[in-house]
């Protein structure tokens, strides 16, 4: 099957999933600002124990559970989600997210922001604001 290009048709965009990958993962990164978006997310593949570490934004992070079951931690609350479920961390709560399920988790992160804006707790004060490919 040939790869196809994002689309855009006035203010109508397509952009497939192909061009979203980050590396050679299953996790795709889709930032608001290169495509016209008020928002941000990530679309998120991961193995049983995998997730990423505490962090925080700016803004509200909200997940949506696909599939699966992860442990959500946002400061000093833990909670257990599964397929179905929401949930939304306020602007600058630290917070992250593991599968803690014995099948695959995948979870739709929105960042409220046209891009995504991350300071990791084991790295204070470092910003990671990443671009597209």
């Amino acid at each position: 099957m040939p790869r196809r290009k994002a689309v855009i048709m006035n203010t109508a965009t397509i952009v497939p999933a192909a061009e979203l990958v980050i590396g050679s993962g299953r996790t795709r990164r889709f930032i608001g600002a290169e495509h016209g978006a008020g928002v941000s997310y990530f679309f998120v593949d991961n193995e049983p124990g995998q997730g990423p570490d505490i962090h925080r934004h700016p803004y509200p992070e909200t997940w949506v559970l696909l599939e699966g079951e992860a442990r959500i931690t946002i400061d000093d609350v833990v909670l257990h989600a599964v397929a179905g479920d929401t949930a939304t961390a306020p602007a600058g709560a630290w917070h992250g997210f593991k599968n803690c399920g014995t099948g695959g988790l995948r979870i739709l992160c929105i960042h409220a922001s046209d891009r995504i804006i991350q300071e990791w707790q084991d790295a204070p004060g470092v910003l990671d604001i990443p671009t597209s490919h």
